[in-house]
């Protein structure tokens, strides 16, 4: 049998948690690449949640039903019953897809006299099927690939022995949610980094998707991204309403993703942090068959993939309705897509390359002046550089609204004018290839927003009011863009920023600097006169 922790019944702490549980990815690197190990460790770490969430509350029906006077037998019947933890939105974990039960089998299991020696792969592949099975919200969703040929069987056993040390469970279920999501996410940032430039097909750096949330605050309604990765836009929003004391079940959940491992991870990752999402059944191309057609979102924040070369176009695409984009450059496919989703009264925000904002190839001037008159644009904001470690491209996110005009959304009438931010000069290094925004930094420009819309925040608090800001924020009428031949770049709007008075009369400073240069002189030499010293000692 699996050895288990003396105390495996007390919550794991969210340091032990992610150690333990990168050391486990970390078994597997030697045998296969950064892409293949993630979708086993995920896999595991998603079975591992679902199997300690189901006896948790297997455990309270337990508890429950003995303080009610029930005899076990009784008890053990209405545990069985499926609905007793759908109904408390745990999965149904058969019996032989519990981790109980793989890790007392792991090193292998022979079901019946006569029938061949099962492999631990083999138990975990048919578990993943087994959950599916049971829970449709599931299908299609999980991983079997454990008992492929590249997958080392001992290594396997390894993980779950080292996976049975660690436990998801604590504080009721929403704590054992928590704590699974913050490691999934964690994982989802690991194996980005390790993947390099393909990492950024299924994750947004943190700070990029909070930009997008605390900004739009989608608190109600249809929320969708075209574009979804690993679902980290649905996931920091569901965080936005539990920092609001909210339920994310205030919120309906739409995404499109290309990729199916990626449309796969984003599954799981909806499914860890109880966000019921319309994904469809399967995988596809939002250019070559939108799977939500008819779709009206409240809500839209994405980050498609930039400049995209090859794409499927459809020239009398009714998405196309400023013009149609270049069949070498999908933007402008993506930002046309984005604007025909949002509702009367919806708003978006959407990653994009810088190079959007001023692009007039292909026709892209034409279409961007169109949604300018259109009066769809409400801010730009321009980010810093080195937020993604999969591509040194500079980004910036266009945010749209339906309607500016007072009391949707905001306070203050904003019809004809566009808010330019620009943020470039945020951030802070994390270490030599990638920035990350502080609290602060992303405080600072959503808070701008909200003072230009006069947006009362979640908690009910008023703004204050809007200025102008030299250097970061300016409101610019419709005429003055248009002047501009409709660019949108913020660093053309903003201008420099203040720069305080030096009071020091200039021929004081004069003064006082040419003393400080002469006494720097004087150590000049004064130092080159002592390395002569030392060579001649040398010699």
């Amino acid at each position: 049998m699996a050895k288990v922790k003396a105390d495996a019944n007390a919550p794991t702490s969210m340091k032990e948690l992610k150690d333990t549980l990168w050391k486990a990815a970390d078994k597997l690197r030697g045998s296969m690449d950064a892409s293949q190990y993630k979708d086993i460790i995920l896999g595991l770490v998603f079975l591992k949640y679902v199997s300690d969430a189901f006896e948790e509350r297997r455990g309270q029906i337990f508890a429950e039903l003995e303080a009610e006077g029930y005899e076990v037998s009784a008890i053990e019947e209405i545990a069985a019953d499926p609905d007793e933890y759908l109904g408390s939105g745990v999965f149904w974990v058969p019996e032989q897809a519990r981790w109980t039960f793989l890790a007392q089998n792991a090193k292998g299991f022979t079901p019946a006299p006569g029938e061949a020696e099962q492999s631990i792969g083999e138990l975990v592949d048919a578990a993943m099927e087994m959950i599916m099975r049971r829970n449709p919200s599931l299908q299609g969703t999980l991983p079997r690939i454990f008992n492929r040929d590249n997958v080392d069987q001992r290594r396997l056993r390894e993980l779950v022995d080292l996976f049975n040390s660690s436990r998801f469970t604590g504080e009721g279920q929403t704590k054992a949610r928590d704590l699974l999501g913050e490691v999934y996410e964690y994982f989802l940032e690991k194996f980005a980094k390790a993947e390099g430039k393909r990492g950024g097909e299924f994750y947004t750096p943190a700070g990029v998707v909070r930009v997008l949330v605390e900004m739009l605050e989608p608190d109600h309604g249809r929320v969708y991204d075209p574009a979804c990765g690993s679902g980290g836009m649905f996931v920091q929003a569901e965080k936005f309403l539990a920092s609001h004391n909210r339920e994310g079940s205030e919120i309906s959940v739409f995404g499109q993703e290309l990729n199916e491992r990626t449309w796969r991870m984003a599954k799981m990752n909806l499914a860890i942090h109880g966000l019921h999402g319309n994904l469809g059944s399967r995988w596809g191309d939002t250019f070559a068959r939108d799977i939500h057609p008819d779709l009206q979102a409240d809500f839209v924040m994405a980050n498609p993939p930039f400049n995209i070369k090859d794409w499927v176009r459809n020239e009398s695409d009714p998405r196309w309705r400023f013009g149609v984009p270049p069949k070498n450059n999908a933007n402008y496919a993506w930002l046309q897509h984005i604007v025909s989703k949002l509702a009367p009264g919806g708003s978006g925000g959407v990653v994009m390359a810088n190079g959007s904002m001023s692009s007039n190839s292909g026709g892209e001037g034409e279409i961007r002046a169109q949604l300018v008159e259109a009066d769809l644009v409400s801010c730009m904001v321009a980010l810093p550089t080195q937020l993604f470690r999969s591509t040194a491209i500079p980004v910036c996110v266009w945010f749209f609204a339906k309607d500016k005009s007072a009391g949707k959304g905001g306070s203050v009438d904003r019809r004809g004018q566009v808010l330019f931010l620009d943020a470039r000069g945020m951030g802070h290094m994390v270490d030599r290839a990638e920035r990350a925004l502080s609290d602060e930094d992303i405080a600072k420009i959503a808070s701008t927003f909200h003072s230009w819309r006069g947006k009362v925040d979640a908690d009910g608090v008023e703004p204050a009011p809007y200025e102008d800001v030299p250097g970061f924020a300016y409101s610019a009428p419709i005429d003055e863009i248009k002047a501009a031949d409709y660019a949108l770049t913020p660093g053309r709007y903003v201008g420099a920023a203040a720069v305080e008075e030096d009071a020091e009369p200039l021929e004081a400073k004069l003064a006082r600097l040419t003393d400080e240069l002469e006494t720097q002189f004087a150590e000049s030499e004064r130092l080159a006169a002592v390395v002569r010293e030392q060579l001649r000692r040398v010699k």
